[in-house]
Formats: C-alpha cells, sequence, structure tokens
C-alpha cells in the first residue's frame, strides 16, 4: 500500500470515530472513556488542535472542540453530560495515575 492510501484510510477511519462519537455514541461519557481507554473527546480535540498548530494552523480550543462534539462544547456539556458518579470518580483517579506512572508526573 503506498502513504498516499494509507493516509486516506487512515483520515477515513478517523472521521468514522469521530462521527460515532460525535452522533451515534453521545451516551457515552468522557469519564467513561477515560477511565477504559485513557483518552476522550476533550483529549481528541486537544491532540487536532496540537496538530493543527505543528502545521501553523491556528485552531482555538472551542473550535478544536466542536470538531468532536458536532456543537459548542457547553451546548453538548449541557444536553449529554451527566454528573459522574462515585464509582466513575474513583476509577479516574486510578486510571489517571496510572497514566502519571507511565508517563512522569507531568502526563
Amino acid at each position: 500500500m503506498d502513504d498516499k492510501t494509507r493516509i486516506e484510510l487512515e483520515a477515513a477511519a478517523f472521521r468514522r470515530l469521530q462521527k460515532h462519537l460525535m452522533d451515534d455514541r453521545i451516551d457515552v461519557q468522557n469519564i467513561d472513556l477515560m477511565n477504559l481507554a485513557g483518552f476522550c473527546r476533550n483529549c481528541l480535540s486537544r491532540w487536532y488542535q496540537e496538530a493543527a498548530g505543528e502545521r501553523g494552523i491556528e485552531i482555538s480550543k472551542e473550535d478544536a472542540r466542536e470538531s468532536f462534539y458536532g456543537m459548542p462544547y457547553d451546548d453538548w456539556n449541557a444536553m449529554h453530560q451527566t454528573e459522574a458518579t462515585a464509582g466513575q470518580k474513583a476509577a479516574f483517579e486510578q486510571s489517571r495515575k496510572l497514566h502519571d506512572d507511565q508517563n512522569g508526573s507531568d502526563g
């Protein structure tokens, strides 16, 4: 497979993940993504913003987040975000400690 085709396939898979999180699985909370996978929609938007910055393209945090929420973050948060349970918060603290141990204290 040539690099152009590989990049196109990777981009298509990424767009499908993006759509899945924006449209198909709005019920999945960011804290659950963080606890299970170590990243969430906010992480994806930050990585997107960082990739743009590396190419000299300025994208605001709000615009980057809208790319992964399909709407302004505050609107998505009000419509779909629920309060984290005590169990979710405890799992997050454990997963954050694991992440810090693997990546150094500054994550």
